[in-house]
């Protein structure tokens, strides 16, 4: 096995690897509306989508659009959607760098889904 220090475990980079491998195929989608939920479901994803629905932004106009979001969240967030294929994700090759972030055409059909929840949103909110 693997040398232990006062609890801890050291291992190898290919060990984690695995262990990461391992919880992804663990939240295997038992249906559609799981599946659907696993890539947008979250605090961030809807209102990131929401966003880049008019065109593709950077990370700094991002960062000010979606609002209470840190930049370490944002950016495992955007890593998340790009991994999805719902965003796209064009590197500049300029100092300093530019990086845009838009919608791919599989986010893009999820705009009128989000546009529906925002409407269900808006009547519950005006309820209370």
């Amino acid at each position: 096995m693997y040398p232990t220090y006062q609890n801890y475990t050291i291992v190898d980079s290919q060990h984690v690897k695995n262990l990461q491998d391992m919880k992804k195929k663990s939240s295997k989608a038992h249906c559609a509306v799981d599946y659907a939920f696993q890539r947008i479901g979250g605090k961030y994803k809807g209102r990131i989508l929401w966003v880049l629905k008019d065109g593709f932004l950077r990370y700094g106009e991002l960062k000010r659009a979606v609002v209470g979001i840190t930049p370490k969240m944002l950016t495992q967030t955007l890593k998340e959607l790009e991994s999805d294929e719902l965003i796209s994700r064009k590197v500049y090759l300029e100092v300093p760098p530019r990086v845009e972030y838009a919608l791919t055409p599989t986010g893009k059909e999820l705009i009128p889904v989000i546009k529906q929840m925002r409407a269900w949103g808006e009547r519950q909110m005006s309820l209370k």
